[in-house]
């Protein structure tokens, strides 16, 4: 039996084709994608449209990750396009209105999908943990706080939502983060996947699989796509995410969330100032800002 997950795709077109192309190579018996298809990225309605169709055609399974989340928020948004909160989450609302009219089948989207291999021991897949899709599962997670994010723990339990990729025993349960496809964390820009073998002699067995794709292409579709344009200056610190392979919007947030949140500093001004800072500079430029545009 041979399971194949792939998890925070955000909008990212050319990662998500690379990893069909190699899933239909290796040929597993199930594909599961666990969540984060949309939003963060430039291509949602796309990327959403490419895994329905598998889904259709080949049986792919899904789960609702958090930024699935966050679009079924601004369905549900009173239509307020001005503001400190809609700034905030206006790539949000650029996602949404790609993807508009399928609301009602990402609602409908389950929390996790679960295979069993012939001798009963399961597979679970969930976006972040057994708590919620925003409760990521971290190398410096601890022995219990790891046991309250699987319970009731599974032989294997595979997990995503981190952009960092990682395998962890604990008690009687191999837990996996399969990092992301679209977006990567952990420093190399390379997508990440999970091959998961089960055999009678052995079980179940994890690989995380590393592949490069078409990275400019997908910096191209920033500004194609009209995402950075139409995101707002969010968009603008995901592609420096995008091309140093870690995170800042933590970074943006512990600094300055709820000063932009109190009107205190304009959204654009404080994402501004983060990427000012000297481990950024290597990372900026067209298509996004440049650090003569970061001085104005």
């Amino acid at each position: 039996m041979k399971i194949a997950v792939i998890s925070d795709i955000h909008g990212n077109m050319p990662a998500l084709e690379t990893v069909t192309a190699d899933i239909e190579k290796w040929q597993p018996d199930q594909v599961i994608v666990d969540g984060d298809i949309v939003n963060r990225g430039p291509l949602s309605r796309a990327s959403l449209e490419w895994v329905l169709t598998r889904q259709a055609r080949c049986g792919w399974q899904l789960v609702k990750g958090n930024h699935e989340d966050y679009v079924l928020e601004c369905a549900a948004a009173n239509g307020a396009k001005a503001g400190p909160d809609y700034e905030v989450r206006q790539f949000a609302h650029y996602a949404y209105e790609q993807v508009a009219d399928y609301v009602p089948l990402i609602a409908s989207l389950p929390e996790q999908q679960s295979v069993y291999a012939p001798d009963g021991s399961e597979l679970r897949v969930v976006h972040g943990s057994m708590r919620d899709n925003r409760d990521g599962v971290y190398p410096q997670t601890t022995d219990d706080e790891l046991r309250e994010q699987i319970a009731p723990a599974p032989a294997l339990f595979v997990t995503g939502h981190t952009h960092r990729p990682l395998i962890r025993q604990i008690d009687e349960t191999t837990v996996v983060n399969i990092g992301s496809v679209g977006a990567s964390f952990d420093g190399s820009r390379a997508l990440s996947y999970g091959r998961f073998t089960w055999q009678p002699t052995t079980g179940w067995t994890p690989e995380i699989v590393r592949l490069p794709y078409d990275f400019a292409r997908v910096e191209s579709d920033y500004q194609a796509s009209g995402f950075l344009a139409e995101g707002g200056p969010m968009a603008q610190l995901m592609l420096v995410e995008l091309r140093r392979a870690g995170g800042l919007v933590y970074r943006w947030a512990t600094r300055y969330q709820e000063a932009v949140l109190q009107g205190k500093i304009s959204l654009a001004d404080s994402v501004r100032a983060v990427l000012r800072d000297e481990d950024l500079r290597p990372y900026l430029g067209f298509p996004g800002w440049s650090l003569a545009e970061l001085k104005e």
